[in-house]
């Protein structure tokens, strides 16, 4: 039943979305896990499209914020305000205050934008002020990044890197894809989407992937190749260790517990196999890989890194 939901919901997607299962997979773990999500990749390759089309079929507040580099704190989490009428300063909540948060660009705004959302992606509250307020569940920032930019963008702080989930980079469609997506916008038709999910059978959808199976020899797996980014000589993988300054966090462990009871619950199973752990380690690793300068000379990438860590780390 609730296996047969996350199938229409992803018939629905591809009414507007043609390609990107890997984009599309990545945002229903996220919403499945609560877990944020940023999109890397240039521009017209439907990031931003894909979430708002997501937003449309599950019955979600949603509310998308374009990050420019004149933006500030107050513009996202709201501010105090003065109140003439009744001469007493009132609490005005920003677009934080929804499910769905759609940042765009998020890269363009400074590092004082980007603290801002640093409380909210982690406890789910906001302090305006004296005052700190819960944010409804579920609460998701699905942000979107452009890597070609230079001009008037900013490199994320690891500190928020770390609190996203997945970091997927999202890729050029094929031919055939293109082709068709080419035929669609064209067309003039217009696309009606139907909602699929609402707060509810999200909630026992998140029950039921939580309860997923997932052997203990499976998790030990996953810690030896989280500590692996760490210590890369004590699992016999003296050939990277120069190139990484440092490993990810613990908070990749267990983003990586979420997430591949998640894989396994969107490909029709009721327990975790090393197939789900090699479908999410790449895009739960990449971006807490903190890369040494020699890895960066020598244009080695944390995909790469990873890619080695888990052809030296035997399977269970």
């Amino acid at each position: 039943m609730l296996q047969n939901k996350v199938l229409s919901v992803k018939e629905e997607l591809s009414k507007v979305i043609v390609g990107q299962s890997e984009m599309v997979d990545a945002l229903l773990i996220g919403l499945f896990t609560n877990g944020h999500i940023l999109l890397e990749g240039v521009p017209g390759l439907a990031k931003t499209t894909t979430v708002k089309t997501l937003a449309d079929i599950i019955s979600l507040n949603f509310k998308r914020v374009q990050f420019t580099p004149d933006l500030l704190p107050s513009d996202i989490i709201g501010a105090q305000i003065y109140d003439m009428k009744t001469s007493e300063f009132k609490i005005k909540k920003g677009p934080i205050f929804t499910n769905l948060l759609l940042a765009d660009e998020i890269n363009r705004a400074p590092a004082k934008v980007q603290s801002a959302l640093l409380e909210v992606m982690q406890e789910r509250q906001v302090t305006i002020a004296e005052d700190s307020f819960k944010i409804d569940s579920p609460f998701l920032v699905l942000a979107t990044q452009n890597p070609i930019e230079q001009e008037g963008a900013y490199t994320l702080p690891e500190a928020q890197l770390d609190r996203f989930m997945f970091k997927i980079v999202v890729g050029y469609n094929t031919k055939q894809e293109e082709f068709e997506i080419a035929k669609k916008v064209t067309s003039g038709e217009n696309i009606e989407l139907n909602k699929i999910l609402d707060k509810e059978t999200l909630e026992e959808i998140k029950k039921e992937v939580s309860n997923i199976h997932i052997d203990e020899e499976l998790e030990k797996y996953i810690v030896d190749i989280v500590c692996a980014t760490r210590e890369p000589k004590e699992y016999g993988l003296e050939d990277i260790a120069d190139y990484i300054q440092f490993g990810a966090s613990p908070r990749a462990t267990i983003d990586m517990f979420k997430a591949v009871k998640a894989m396994a619950f969107l490909r029709g199973n009721d327990f975790v196999s090393p197939v789900d752990i090699a479908l999410v380690v790449k895009n739960i690793l990449r971006h807490r890989i903190i890369l040494s300068y020699e890895a960066e000379a020598m244009q080695i990438t944390t995909d790469e890194l990873i890619q080695k860590i888990m052809e030296k780390i035997q399977i269970p």
